[in-house]
């Protein structure tokens, strides 16, 4: 059973920057993509970032330029930089792995971020 943990969420000022983690572990099993929802309050969930085993990105308009989506596949982790944080990004952010043998999607505890205005 794969277990995402994460970490790096807080309260910041607009305009500032934080690093989200996403580490996977607990079974020997090669994930094929990962990447980061988010969900504020009164709001659906959003995909913000995605990343492909190919280490291909794609990004919400919402984030583009500013976030930033990464792995490091020995270490089964995800990293999401975030730059030139609004009070709208504002969130619970949510990490997840997806393998294809056997076929899943493994979410993480979720990480708060707030940015004050």
């Amino acid at each position: 059973q794969v277990q995402l943990v994460e970490s790096g969420g807080g309260l910041v000022q607009a305009g500032g920057s934080l690093r989200l983690s996403c580490a996977a572990s607990g079974s020997i099993v090669r994930i094929n993509s990962m990447g980061w929802y988010r969900q504020a309050p009164g709001k659906q969930r959003e995909l913000v970032a995605t990343i492909s085993s190919g280490a291909n990105t794609n990004y919400a308009d919402s984030v583009k330029g500013r976030f930033t989506i990464s792995r490091d596949s020995a270490k089964n982790t995800q990293y999401l930089q975030m730059d030139s944080l609004k009070p709208e990004d504002t969130a619970v952010y949510y990490c997840y792995a997806r393998t294809i043998v056997p076929s899943y999607t493994y979410w993480g505890q979720g990480t708060q971020v707030t940015v004050s205005s």
